[in-house]
């Protein structure tokens, strides 16, 4: 009986480490920096193709210029979010939106009154608006749509008004890092909407209540 159970200790040591030895072969090894860049280098040439497809520009240099003005874009706003990153880091503060919102308020300005400039030189204002919609996943159209669709009873004034800051929010957007972050600067504007509108009489907490439960399924998130 001790034999046996010498034995079957021995195999169970033999099996964890094994066992280990499996598990550290299987290990995925960090991502480089290097990596890291070529990833994100990859995803933002699928981005810009995508945006400078939907402009079906048929001037093929103008489609190249667009699409380096958008990855320069793209590549000035990666700097940006790394640097206010960094001195959230060394402050000890939490990276989110919150803490990133007044450096953002600070530094995209900059970034931002560049980047239009060099799209109007390709670009009609139009064209220049669908590229907005198009960095901000067409946030402003879905977000109206679901204004009108919840509230039918909307004024022409408020209905402006109600476009008038998405649209706000949309120029803001377009510098966010990351789609949370977009969605985030969103909600933003959908908190002064909100607002707006109850000071019209309109009791918006009330309406979207009425109209999930008459859309089960839908997601909320759109206006609340």
């Amino acid at each position: 009986m001790k034999k046996n159970m010498l034995a079957l200790a021995a195999i169970l040591v033999i099996t964890a480490g094994l066992s280990r030895h499996a598990a550290a072969q299987t290990i995925t090894p960090p991502v480089t920096e290097a990596e890291k860049e070529a990833f994100y280098a990859k995803a933002i040439e699928y981005r810009v193709a995508d945006i400078v497809k939907a402009l079906n520009l048929a001037d093929a240099a103008k489609a190249s210029a667009v699409h380096d003005v958008l990855v320069d874009q793209y590549h000035a706003l990666r700097v940006r979010d790394a640097a206010i990153d960094t001195r959230l880091r060394i402050d000890g503060k939490e990276i989110n939106y919150a803490n990133r919102a007044p450096q953002l308020a600070l530094q995209a300005q900059p970034l931002h009154d560049r980047f239009l400039a060099k799209l109007a030189e390709y670009l009609t204002p139009e064209q220049v608006e669908q590229v907005k919609d198009l960095m901000t996943y067409h946030k402003v159209k879905v977000t109206y749509d679901a204004y009108c669709a919840i509230v039918p009873s909307l004024t022409d004034t408020e209905k402006a008004k109600i476009m008038e800051l998405l649209k706000q929010a949309r120029e803001e957007a377009m510098d966010g890092g990351n789609a949370p972050e977009k969605s985030a600067i969103f909600q933003k504007y959908k908190d002064l909407i909100n607002l707006y509108l109850d000071a019209q009489g309109l009791d918006t907490a009330k309406a979207f209540k009425e109209w999930l439960a008459s859309h089960p399924g839908t997601n909320s998130a759109v206006v609340k």
